[in-house]
C-alpha cells in the first residue's frame, strides 16, 4: 500500500510567516494559481476540516470524494495564532514557549505531544482501516504539522519533527511494509513530491 500525505497549498499567512492553526484560512489567490491536478487520480481523499486544505485537495484531485477527519486539523497555536515571530519577539510567553523547543503548550492551545498524539491515532485509525478493507493507496491532504507529526513518529528514514518540513503544495510518498509495520510502525519514505506549477515554496 502506498500512502501519500500532502501539504495545502499557499495562504496569505503563509507568505506573511504567520501561525495558521486552526483559523480557517483559505489558500490565496496566488496560492490556488500555483496548484495543478495530481498525477493520480484517488477515488477517496481523506482531509483536514480546514478549508485551506479541503480546496488543495479539490484542485489536485476533482474527481475525489473528500472525507473529513477532524483530528487531521493543524496544531492549536492558542495565543499566537494570527501573528509572526517578529511581532512577539518580546512576548514572555512565546520567548518561553520558543526556548523550550516549541514543545510546551501554546497558551490557549496545545502542546506538541497533545498535538502529535492526536494526529498520529488518526493517522494509525486511517491506515489500519485502509489495510483491512484491502486498498492500494491511502491519500491524505492536511498541514505541514500533520506531516510533521507522522513523518517523525512513522517514517524511515528517522528525522526529528522540525526535519520534515515539506513545501506547500508538496509533501511524502511512503511505502507500507507489513514486516516494517508489525515489528515497529514504521513506513517507508520512497519520495518527495510537489504539485506546483512554479515550484515555489512557502
Amino acid at each position: 500500500m502506498k500512502v501519500w500525505l500532502l501539504r495545502h497549498g499557499r495562504t496569505a499567512y503563509n507568505r506573511e510567516q504567520r501561525y495558521q492553526g486552526l483559523r480557517d484560512i483559505p489558500l490565496s489567490p496566488e496560492g490556488e494559481a500555483e496548484l495543478r491536478q495530481a498525477d493520480f487520480a484517488p477515488e477517496t481523499v481523506w482531509v483536514s476540516p480546514l478549508c485551506r486544505a479541503r480546496r488543495t485537495a479539490e484542485i489536485l484531485f476533482p474527481s475525489a470524494r473528500q472525507v473529513v477527519v477532524e483530528d487531521l486539523r493543524e496544531m492549536d497555536f492558542g495565543a499566537f495564532e494570527g501573528r509572526n515571530y517578529a511581532e512577539m519577539e518580546h512576548d514572555p510567553d512565546y520567548r518561553a514557549w520558543v526556548d523550550g523547543g516549541c514543545e510546551g503548550r501554546c497558551p490557549g492551545g496545545e502542546s506538541r505531544t497533545e498535538f502529535c498524539d492526536r494526529v498520529c491515532g488518526a493517522m494509525e485509525h486511517l491506515l489500519e482501516d485502509t489495510l483491512e478493507r484491502n486498498e492500494g493507496c491511502l491519500t491524505v491532504v492536511a498541514h505541514g504539522g500533520v506531516l510533521m507529526a507522522f513523518m517523525e513518529r512513522f517514517a524511515l528514514p528517522e528525522r526529528g519533527y522540525f526535519d520534515w518540513n515539506a513545501p506547500c503544495g508538496g509533501g511524502y510518498v511512503l511505502d507500507w511494509e507489513k514486516d516494517l509495520w508489525q515489528s515497529g510502525r514504521k513506513l517507508r519514505l520512497l519520495r518527495e513530491v510537489r504539485y506546483t506549477k512554479g515550484g515555489s515554496t512557502c
